[in-house]
This record gives C-alpha cells, structure tokens and sequence, in this order.
C-alpha cells in the first residue's frame, strides 16, 4: 500500500500550485478561449483550439489537485524522531567504495531527484526507517545488494550540495 504522506513545505507547494491555476492561470486562459471564440469560425481558429485544449488540462490539474490534497497526511518533525531516519528526514550515505550522497525522504508528490528526494515507498526509505548514524543498511535491488552506511541524519536541510546518485544508489531511490 503506497503512503499519502507529505512534509508541510510540499503540502504547501501543491495549494500555491492549485491557488495559481484556479485564481490566475485559468481566468487568463479563459479570457484568450473568449477573445478566440468571438473571432468566428472556431474549427479552423488555432488560437482557439490551444486555449481550449489548455483550459482542459488546468482543469484536469485542478481536479487532481483538489482531491490529492485532501488524502494526503501532513507529517510534521517532532523531536522525538531526533538521532534516527523517519519521514522528512535528510541523510547522508557512503558506500564502502567511500562514495557519498545524501537524501531525503518524502511523499510522491514531492519527489524531485535533482534536489535529492527519494518517495517513502521507494526501497531504499523502507530500508532505512528508523535506522540511526553508524547503522549498515542492505539495500535490495534489481541489481542486488547493496550496503550503505549512515553518517549524518538530520531535519534541516545540508547546506552544501552533495546530492547525488552513485550506479549503485539508482535502482534504490526510486
């Protein structure tokens, strides 16, 4: 069963995206569907057709947003969650090949590998709750194996940027 759970800052992300579409976005394209339609002939009016086609994809956007925001759980930072890996946390990993990397761990709608977010339902973040600095985790993939050890957790961002994703690391993050 896949998580619905979310860090506040994403949650957050997800209604200035609806409040944009739904406030700003949508009335703007609206207007362009207006001015296009009193043109005329709409079969053969491009401006038309794109608009209309954009209105549709903001409202089905919209729809998702709606609905997805309702059925997700915010999973704020309690202290309690201090010293070992749960959700929203940050880590740094090193393999015994001495590489380096370091992660979060969020909900789907979140996931962005450029800044170094991996979903809780991928393997690596199951292999990795709860588990603390010094720990050895075995990670399975598709490729086998593989062994990582914790060096750093912590529920504020690094503020360096080593984020990055060693073969070994790439069927795990997911």
């Amino acid at each position: 069963m896949k998580a619905h759970l979310i860090t506040r800052q994403g949650w957050q992300a997800l209604d200035k995206e609806l409040k944009y579409l739904w406030k700003e976005y949508r009335p703007q394209i609206t207007l362009k569907v207006q001015e296009a339609a009193a043109q005329g002939d709409r079969s053969e009016n491009a401006d038309y057709t794109y608009n209309k086609r954009l209105l549709r994809q903001i409202d089905g956007r919209v729809r998702y947003l709606v609905k997805r925001l309702e059925e997700l759980k915010i999973v704020d930072y309690s202290p309690q969650q201090e010293g070992k890996i749960y959700f929203g946390a940050w880590f740094e990993l090193e393999n015994e090949a001495g590489e380096r990397v370091r992660y979060r761990i969020v909900g789907k709608d979140e996931l962005d590998t450029k800044l170094g977010y991996i979903t809780i339902d991928s393997p690596m973040a199951r292999a990795l709750i709860g588990k603390q600095v010094d720990d050895e985790v075995v990670v399975q993939t598709p490729s086998g194996p593989k062994e990582w050890y914790i060096n750093q957790i912590r529920y504020t961002p690094f503020e360096d940027n080593l984020t990055g994703t060693p073969e070994s690391l790439l069927d795990s993050a997911g």
